[in-house]
Formats: structure tokens, C-alpha cells, sequence
């Protein structure tokens, strides 16, 4: 296989050759169905580690040629790393594509043990699928769900789950950057200034905003009242579709102006790092010289300082449909929301399954979950470490990884301060699936 890039104008062959001076590993085109597609990489001598494979999708983005497949391929396990069919569909549409994957890896390369591994927002997805392959769809089905998981086919199970610089999940993520300031629906010109995060008089600096505690309080009950609004909205757009009185007989296009829940749109916290800062427990946190030491992990990144992208249709707008809102992008929250030091409060984890803080309370194989300190989205960890309902669990942080788990130069005060990130953490994720299977 051949990687073009097409502003430096090079090729890389990437089918074969060593790595870093790993072993033969080769990678594999694979497409599944119509519209699926993904690349499957391996060792070329195999060993007892290779009949373990590891699924990784995201739940919106393209990971085929993400550098973790051929990472774990050196490392000996074999690695299908891809997409989903389509990434703007309902997340019962995307836990059938992984089901796909699933299926591929068992009955077509006879491996003995699947791992699903989800990074970022693939977290939601990976989570989710291995719930409902536990469980059932019906463990996320009733009046008390923002929408009924659809799905009627069984999913046959992973026996291990991987949960690597998760967010907080992507409903959650859209709660987070849900802007209170637009005062009319499909407008993102019209803005209230009292919610301008941008304003110094409200505590931002360039450099490192420190919002007063008055203007949180309120932003964030502004925050909440529109999310859940726009929840509100969505669940009476649905009903219309389904009783025939849509715009549309199967779906409708649902825009949230000031809601795209990439990182340039969340809200707050990537601006003040005095926000979602440090655990609140001591965990284990791997440190550039080998060592391990058990503490209060406290965040390394740095303020994004970046303008607020509401008023950007390309930049600020979430442009989905009701269904793939309320199943991939919806959650509620309560009068007591809020995001501090320590960690988000307030958010309805149970009533909705894109979440993975409330999808672990219904998975039971071995979990793995891990955070980047250098990352916005690092602090999830806990949360979803401490919902967990696995009795085989681990959770460890590392320290100056991105969210990418490079390290971020932004955290270094000299090169090489947190050594080499990545293979601390993929030497961290060998040991932990050697020892689970």
C-alpha cells in the first residue's frame, strides 16, 4: 500500500518493511460490504500474541492509517484498523459495522481473541457495541432513553475493551460545546454578549483564561438549559417522523449552531486549565524514565486561546439528522452541571447509550482504560474507570502524551522531557493484553 501526502508531495510504501526496527509486519487492504473499508495489519512471523486481534474504529473518522495499527502489528498482535460505512448514520448503523469487523476477524482469520479499542470519540462506539453485545439492545431500550437502541441482530461479544484517551463521550462532548450565547436557532450571528467567553471582563486571557466563578455558574446553567432544549427538540421531531408527520418519511436534518463538538468548539475548559485540571483520586501515572508512580494526576496542557468558531457554519455548526443526534450526539443534564477542577457533574449518563462513563456500567470482560496528560479530554479516564463495572479493570495515565500520545511540544520545556510517549503506551497496552489473554 501506498501513502500519498499531498502537501509535501511524498509517497511511503507502506506494505511490509520494518519498523523502527521492529519486525516484518505487512498490512492488508480489506473491504467489507459495499461501503466499509479498513486495513488490516500483521506480523509476518507469527507467534502466541497473534492470535489475539484488535479492532479500531472511531466513530466519525477514518483510522485506517492511524499509526496504532502498525504499533500493536510490531508488538505481535494483529491489528484491523478502518472506518465506519458512513459517519454521519445512526450509532446503530456504526455498532453493525463493527459487528462486520467482528465477524471477519473470527470466521475468516480464526483468531481466539478479539480487544476492542476505542480512542477519542471511538470510545463511544466500542463501548456501546460491546454493552449491547453483553446485554442485549434491549439494555438500552424504555421510556427512560432519550431513543431506543434499534438494534435486532445479535452482536457477537469482545472478550476485551480498550478505552485509550476517551472522551467523555460524544453527547457529553456536544453538551460541552454547546454555545449559550446564540439566542435563536439556526442563527450563529446573534450572539449574547453575556455569554462571551471571549470577553476580558469575563476572565479571558489569551494566554490562559481564569473565568470568575459568577460567570461559570451562569454559563453553564445557559449551557444546560439549551442543551437540553435542543434534546427536547429532537425527541418532538423525532415523534413527528414517526407518526408521519415529518418533513421527511425517515429522518430530518437537525443543525445545532455553536454545537460541533470537535475540539476547537468546546467550550470553556480548553481555554481555562484551571478546569478539568487534576483527578480526584491517586492513580497510577507512567513516567518517561520507565518509572510508575501513584498519584493525583494533574493535566499538562496548555490553553487553546483560540477564537470561538459559533459564527462559522464549516467550523461551528454540528450539521446531523434527529435519529443520529439523539442515538450518536444527545445527552441530558440536571441542575447541578457543571465542569470543575476535578471532573464534569450533572450529566444523565444513564439515559442514553453514546456515553462511555454510563456504557461501562453494563460491560463485564476486562477493561483497559488509559489518559493522555498533554490531552484536553485526559480526565474522562476517572470517570469512566470509576463507573466501571468490570472486576478486572486497570487504569493508567501517561504523563506529557497528547491526545495522539506523541508528546505535545506545547507541554515540554526542553525535547524529550516525557521520553518517547507513544511507546510507553503501547508497551503499557502489550503488557496489559499479554497478561488478559
Amino acid at each position: 500500500m501506498y501513502l500519498y501526502d499531498v502537501e509535501t508531495k511524498k509517497i511511503t510504501a507502506s506494505n511490509g518493511g520494518y519498523v523502527d526496527g521492529g519486525p516484518l509486519i505487512r498490512d492488508s487492504f480489506v473491504k467489507l460490504g459495499r461501503s466499509q473499508r479498513g486495513i488490516l495489519y500483521e506480523p509476518v512471523i507469527r507467534t502466541e500474541k497473534s492470535r489475539t486481534a484488535v479492532v479500531i474504529v472511531h466513530s466519525d473518522d477514518d483510522y485506517s492509517t492511524r499509526p496504532m495499527g502498525g504499533e500493536l502489528a510490531k508488538r505481535g498482535y494483529v491489528a484491523f484498523c478502518g472506518a465506519v460505512s458512513d459517519r454521519l448514520g445512526t450509532l446503530d448503523q456504526k455498532l453493525l459495522d463493527v459487528k462486520h469487523i467482528v465477524e471477519f476477524l473470527q470466521y475468516y482469520l480464526y483468531v481466539d481473541n478479539i480487544i476492542l479499542m476505542g480512542h477519542s470519540g471511538g470510545a463511544t462506539l466500542m463501548s456501546a457495541y460491546q454493552a449491547v453485545a453483553e446485554n442485549g439492545a434491549a439494555v438500552f431500550q424504555g421510556d427512560h432513553m432519550l431513543i431506543s437502541c434499534s438494534v435486532k441482530e445479535d452482536l457477537p461479544a469482545a472478550d476485551g475493551l480498550m478505552l485509550i484517551d476517551s472522551n467523555w463521550g460524544n453527547g457529553a462532548m456536544t453538551l460541552f460545546s454547546v454555545d449559550p450565547a446564540v439566542k435563536t436557532e439556526g442563527n450563529g450571528m446573534e450572539l449574547d454578549p453575556r455569554f462571551d467567553m471571549f470577553d476580558p471582563a469575563n476572565g479571558y486571557d489569551p494566554a490562559g483564561a481564569h473565568y470568575s466563578e459568577t460567570f461559570k455558574q451562569e454559563f453553564f446553567a445557559a449551557q444546560r438549559e439549551r442543551n437540553n432544549r435542543l434534546v427536547r427538540l429532537a425527541k418532538e421531531r423525532l415523534y413527528a417522523i414517526e407518526t408521519g408527520r415529518g418533513l421527511y418519511n425517515d429522518d430530518e436534518p437537525f443543525l445545532v449552531a455553536g454545537g460541533t463538538q470537535m475540539a476547537p468548539g468546546n467550550k470553556l475548559f480548553p481555554q481555562d486549565t484551571g478546569l478539568l485540571a487534576h483527578t480526584k483520586g491517586e492513580y497510577p501515572l507512567l513516567h518517561g524514565d520507565g518509572t510508575i508512580s501513584t498519584e493525583v494526576v494533574h493535566s499538562l496542557r496548555k490553553p487553546r486561546g483560540k477564537k470561538n468558531p459559533t459564527s462559522s457554519c464549516k467550523m461551528g455548526t454540528l450539521m446531523t439528522t434527529v435519529k443520529s443526534f439523539l442515538t450518536g450526539k444527545a445527552v441530558m443534564a440536571d441542575e447541578s452541571y457543571g465542569i470543575y477542577a476535578d471532573g464534569a457533574a450533572g450529566i444523565l449518563w444513564d439515559n442514553t447509550y453514546n456515553c462511555p462513563p454510563g456504557n461501562v456500567k453494563r460491560i463485564h470482560v476486562p477493561l483497559l482504560v488509559m489518559g493522555m496528560t498533554g490531552s484536553y479530554e485526559y480526565l474522562a479516564a476517572e470517570e469512566i474507570y470509576r463507573n466501571a463495572a468490570s472486576p478486572d479493570k486497570t487504569i493508567a495515565f501517561v504523563e506529557g502524551a497528547g491526545h495522539n500520545f506523541l508528546a505535545e511540544q506545547e507541554c515540554e520545556t526542553f525535547p524529550g522531557q516525557f521520553g518517547d510517549t507513544q511507546k510507553i503506551l503501547y508497551d503499557f497496552m502489550d503488557r496489559w493484553m499479554d497478561k488478559t489473554n
